[in-house]
């Protein structure tokens, strides 16, 4: 046997050598680029084209933007700065127009005095949202309702609201945050009872109004409890019920209460309302109520009931079949002929109506590829566990059902949110074109063109783009069976 061995082989290391670094064509951002620009001809033909395009916007759009004005009293004076800083032959953009009249953007004709209301009203959203939205998350949740109650006072200051306001303000906004933090149920009845607080800020009236609204739903919710073991019947009367209190006594009701105790705020009518004020209280109520009607009609087309899913495709199919423009007209004219005598429609209420009806047919198909897409097995589990139509649906099939889906529900969303834009062809003041239509119209700012735009498009940009990033959030969240 050889007596050689390791130790006295002059060859063989004793110590270990220190990691090398990868090459550089391995890390890093020259990887990155080798890979995702640059990893073939054609690759490099499209980053070559890219940024060529890219080459031509910078250089058209850049003078432009550098020469821009952001004081300035009017459109003459904004190119006279301009000619006197760069020349007579130079263009520039004049942002102080976004400076003068951003309040009509955003609020459109609602009064000076009470912008403290809509400000109020959509803090209170986030608030309202948070403990639906960021359930989850205690620290999400703190960080939103915070940032949203923090700079809802902040903005309500700057824009003069009184001491009386911002107390008011201050009192309801720590009282939420702190029963969202130490009773979380209680907190999901607080975000039930957030819509008929907005609508009485943003409309203003006698608090018993929105109230009595209120107690309708209550009505029909115990008649419903009531009678639970009669199935339909039971669901029909709690909707009869609730319908004859709206239509016959609610209104006596309210006004009898008012003239004891008026709690009330100033009236703002609708044809005051416009900018982001009108598009945001049209989206947020479009999309709140047609995601609980797309469920009930995506359920209603998959039904073996064929008179249930005759109705449900005839409605979704003449629905999708429709332009959004022709539904809005529908509500502005000729709702009203179907109505009594003296009725008062408001119309924005009309429009959130048609809106809702045709972002819920959308959001029906788009459920129902969700429905689909599930494994029949599901189906089968759920039958097997006992559980009847409903309880099946709401424990097993919906919650698997709605994760698939997330994508396009939230694509319908922003779609929905950008098309309350088409409110211009009715009569109200969108911030896109009819509010800067009205801005343009003064002498003063006659000639301004695309600052009016890029400053909408911006903000549109922002709040479609926080709506697309919660719903990645929220895939990852629920991607329980890939952990």
């Amino acid at each position: 046997m050889s007596d050689t061995h390791a130790q006295t082989v002059a060859f063989v290391r004793d110590t270990m050598l220190p990691p090398e670094p990868p090459p550089v064509s391995e890390s890093g951002a020259v990887k990155w680029l080798r890979e995702n620009l640059f990893s073939g001809p054609l690759n490099i033909a499209l980053t070559l084209l890219g940024l060529f395009i890219l080459w031509l916007l910078f250089s058209t759009l850049w003078p432009w933007l550098s020469h821009s004005v952001w004081n300035a009293n009017s459109m003459a004076e904004c190119r006279e700065i301009i000619a006197a800083a760069h020349g007579p032959d130079a263009s520039g953009g004049c942002f102080a127009v976004i400076k003068h009249r951003w309040n009509q953007f955003v609020f459109g004709f609602y009064p000076v005095d009470l912008y403290w209301r809509p400000v109020l009203a959509f803090g209170a959203l986030f608030l309202a949202l948070a403990p639906v939205l960021f359930a989850d998350s205690p620290l999400a949740r703190r960080i939103v309702t915070g940032t949203a109650a923090v700079l809802t006072f902040a903005i309500a200051a700057v824009l003069g609201a009184g001491g009386l306001e911002l107390a008011a303000i201050a009192v309801l906004l720590l009282a939420w945050i702190l029963l969202i933090e130490m009773r979380g149920d209680l907190a999901l009845v607080a975000t039930l009872l957030y819509p008929f607080l907005a609508v009485w800020l943003l409309w203003g009236g006698t608090l018993w109004e929105p109230l009595m609204a209120l107690a309708g739903f209550v009505i029909g919710f115990v008649i419903w409890r009531a009678l639970s073991a009669y199935g339909m019947f039971a669901f029909a009367a709690a909707v009869l019920a609730a319908v004859l209190w709206w239509l016959l006594l609610s209104d006596l009701v309210a006004r009898g209460i008012a003239a004891i105790l008026p709690m009330r705020l100033v009236p703002v009518s609708s044809d005051q309302f416009g900018g982001f004020v009108l598009s945001i209280t049209i989206g947020v109520a479009g999309i709140a109520l047609s995601l609980p009607l797309g469920i009930v009609l995506a359920l209603a087309r998959r039904s073996d009931l064929p008179i249930i899913k005759t109705m449900a495709v005839l409605f979704i199919e003449f629905i999708r079949g429709v332009p959004l423009i022709t539904l809005l007209f529908v509500a502005s004219l000729l709702l009203n002929y179907f109505m009594p005598p003296g009725t008062n429609f408001d119309i924005i209420l009309r429009v959130i109506i048609m809106v809702t009806l045709f972002a819920s047919a959308y959001m029906a198909e788009v459920i129902r590829g969700g429905l689909a897409a599930l494994p029949k097995g599901q189906y089968e589990a759920a039958d097997a566990l006992g559980l009847d139509y409903w309880k099946a649906q709401r424990l097993v099939i919906l919650p698997q059902a709605l994760k698939i889906s997330i994508p396009g529900i939230v694509s319908t969303f922003i779609g929905m949110f950008k098309d309350t834009t088409l409110v211009v062809f009715v009569g109200l003041f969108d911030p896109l074109k009819a509010m800067s239509d009205t801005i343009r119209a003064s002498f003063e700012w006659k000639g301004a063109y695309w600052e009016p735009y890029i400053f909408v498009g911006a903000i549109f940009f922002i709040l479609c783009f926080g709506m697309s990033r919660y719903s990645m959030y929220l895939e990852r969240r629920l991607k329980r069976d890939h952990r």
